[in-house]
């Protein structure tokens, strides 16, 4: 039960999901593509809470979702991302938030690196319906 737990917990959970929720929402509004997350929390081995994996369809667009989840997490959530890389390759842009961790991917790159098998044991999700 949610009485039950420490409120540092249940704040650490309201704060994720905000941020989750936050990426979820930018990457749509930039017309990311299969958008897939991976709920790490029960992996020992994980480096974070949640991977949200996206793709682009070229190197502008994969700038221009990076820029946008970035200015709409700090907008909504006031939180900045602790580590972006990959900016200057523009294959593979991933933008970590510490608990949830963003991979924006163009296509081949995604085929050859195969996140979503690499982390099967995560509980994975789709999120590829349109925004609200």
């Amino acid at each position: 039960m949610l009485a039950n737990r420490p409120k540092s917990t249940i704040k650490k959970l309201t704060k994720n999901s905000k941020i989750f929720k936050a990426i979820i929402e930018a990457i749509k509004e930039k017309k990311g593509e299969n958008i897939i997350s991976l709920d790490l929390r029960k992996i020992s081995e994980a480096v974070s809470d949640f991977f949200i994996i996206c793709e682009a369809s070229n190197p502008n667009q994969l700038k221009a979702i990076a820029d946008f989840i970035e200015e709409d997490v700090k907008k909504k959530c006031g939180e900045s991302a602790y580590k972006h890389e990959g900016r200057q390759g523009q294959q593979w842009i991933l933008i970590d938030f510490v608990n949830v961790v963003v991979h924006i991917m163009l296509p081949e790159p995604r085929k050859f690196y195969r996140l979503e098998e690499m982390w099967s044991d995560a509980v994975a999700a789709e999120h590829n319906d349109s925004i609200n």
